[in-house]
């Protein structure tokens, strides 16, 4: 996106991958709750795990080892002119799919198309900004963009290419039980819906000796399990049922691996560092309802929100708060009132911001108690100056006599987040708000979500080092109406979307760097959302018959690394 690709053109390997790691051997993951589809690129059903990284590729591929650098994929050279108005790609002759079929710019194209018509919502909104696509050679297409976007022409190399003569006399935006052939490292091999899937590696893959892949996708089959909820996860796992556990509560890791195949180094814990944003989560308000339109109220629940008490009862106090949406970073917003270029940027919308943009915001800090009685007396406050006031019956309500008790939606078998919200709901209580928690299997939620049939969910969003344009579906205003969309928090503020425009024009990293704090911003001081604590490294314990390479990347654990560079070699 700026200056030079970290690795030269006759790079060898990524600088994180192990180029002598033995092939073979298998790595079971757990997941909670399900999945009901096998088409991951659309808005129906939840799709099981694996198919969209590893069965299907792209024309080129994200190293996770820079913020916002591609390296060729399925083609073999990428031109773009100085405005980035366009990109031309040209294809390796050698890509074949998994059926030994090439890759065409045929295939390519019906991809791209396919996609943008009747893909998930992420692949519509940067489809809307191409003009055309044209083949322009036997192996090389161009797509024409209709406005400034500089991180256009990488984004238009990350979309998944798939065969189009698969899927000729099928409805795409509707078969979710289609096992996809790609042209990736993985090919499907045994699937239970709901229950487990399974990957095998392609022995005649074709990219196997491209420098981009030496030393990833070194295991012979992947797979994921499904379970009832994270505990079962967990005693799956200590039961040897899967072979690695990504523990997300410091607590837990100081107290609960101590159990005989840790002692006897049969499971290895490993704690991962990482240089990404905290990215946002914790529970979010959707303010397409009433009750959650002003500011003031959803200030009152985040004073009402005892992060400190919840954080030692359930984390001892381990982990810190999530402060922004880019906190941990330097994309971060700064402390205090707007300076320089960030005030720049936000000025021309200063009148219509919510208080703190501007000024600057900062999340309550509660007393450690669990009474909280200051943090208490400031929501009380703010829910009677927004309209909302206890009556005789103990019961918080408004003018017209509507009590505030909106429904928390939680997915079934999340007992750490059923445990928060039980903490924070007693809070409430003392408020006269007696709110509906929810539990619901991952389809409900999935379906009430993707059409924010809901008054509090909880959300997590991981941000990167490169925010682009999906920022524009997490945040834009297409999605207070249009279904499937990342704002569950249903806002509409013209400034934000102003702020990714500014991030997709840049020319320098400084004026990048400016336009998203100023994002930053406009998201925290938004109160939409409640934030959790974040995890400034990642946990991990697993087999001891799986390793990965001592170098790690700069993101960490992170999509791209497990099980992307990892390996089998028995003790």
């Amino acid at each position: 996106m700026y200056g030079a690709p970290a690795l030269s053109a006759d790079f060898t390997h990524l600088p994180y991958a192990n180029t002598d790691a033995p092939k073979g051997g298998r790595m079971r993951m757990g997941e909670s709750g399900s999945f009901d589809s096998l088409n991951p690129w659309i808005l129906q059903g939840r799709a099981a795990q694996g198919i969209r990284d590893y069965v299907a590729e792209s024309l080129m591929g994200r190293t996770i080892d820079e913020a916002f650098t591609l390296y060729c994929l399925l083609c073999e050279s990428v031109e773009t002119d100085e405005a980035r108005s366009w990109v031309e790609y040209t294809l390796r002759p050698e890509a074949r799919f998994s059926d030994g079929n090439p890759v065409t710019v045929e295939d390519v194209i019906w991809s791209y198309e396919t996609l943008g018509a009747q893909g998930h919502p992420r692949y519509q909104n940067a489809w809307r900004k191409v003009a055309r696509i044209e083949q322009t050679g036997e192996r090389s297409l161009r797509i024409t963009f209709t406005e400034p976007d500089r991180e256009l022409a990488l984004i238009m190399g990350m979309r998944p290419v798939l065969e189009k003569a698969q899927w000729q006399g099928r409805d795409f935006a509707a078969d979710t039980t289609t096992a996809p052939i790609g042209s990736g490292p993985y090919v499907v091999d045994r699937v239970e819906t709901g229950k487990f899937i399974s990957l095998k590696r392609n022995p005649d893959w074709w990219g196997k000796d491209l420098p981009f892949n030496r030393g990833r996708h070194n295991l012979a089959e992947l797979r994921w399990d499904y379970f009832g909820d994270g505990g079962v996860v967990f005693e799956a796992f200590k039961g040897g049922e899967i072979d690695l556990y990504r523990e997300t509560n410091a607590a837990k890791w100081a107290r609960d691996y101590e159990f005989p195949a840790v002692r006897d180094g049969k499971i290895v814990k490993a704690d991962i560092p990482h240089h990404r944003p905290s990215g946002i989560m914790g529970l979010v308000m959707n303010t397409r309802k009433p009750i959650f339109a002003d500011w003031r109220v959803r200030e009152a629940m985040i004073f009402a929100y005892n992060f400190e008490f919840i954080s030692q009862t359930l984390n001892g106090g381990a982990d810190p708060r999530i402060t922004s949406y880019f906190a941990n970073s330097d994309l971060a917003m700064r402390p205090g009132p707007a300076e320089g270029r960030v005030r720049e940027l936000l000025a021309p919308f200063a009148a219509d911001l919510v208080p703190g943009v501007i000024e600057g915001y900062a999340l309550p800090v509660g007393d450690g108690t669990e009474l909280n009685r200051g943090n208490t007396r400031k929501a009380m406050k703010l829910l009677s100056e927004a309209g909302w006031n206890v009556g005789d019956d103990g019961i918080l309500r408004n003018a017209a006599g509507q009590a505030f008790a909106p429904e928390i939606v939680l997915p079934q078998g999340a007992g750490e987040t059923q445990a928060i919200v039980d903490i924070y709901t007693e809070a409430l209580s003392r408020l006269g708000i007696h709110p509906r928690v929810t539990t619901i299997d991952d389809a409900q939620l999935k379906a009430r979500t993707n059409a924010y049939d809901f008054d509090m969910a909880w959300l997590w969003i991981a941000t990167s080092l490169s925010p682009g344009n999906e920022q524009m579906l997490y945040w834009g205003s297409r999605g207070v109406s249009e279904p499937g969309s990342r704002n569950l928090m249903g806002m509409n503020v013209p400034a934000a979307e102003a702020m990714v425009r500014a991030m997709l024009e840049a020319r320098a990293p400084e004026e990048f760097q400016a336009a998203v704090r100023a994002l930053d911003r406009i998201l925290t001081a938004g109160r939409y959302v409640i934030p959790n604590w974040y995890a400034q490294v990642s946990h991990l314990a697993y087999a001891s018959s799986l390793h990965f390479p001592e170098q790690l990347p700069l993101y960490g654990d992170w999509p791209g690394f497990q099980p992307d560079v990892w390996w089998y070699e028995a003790n």
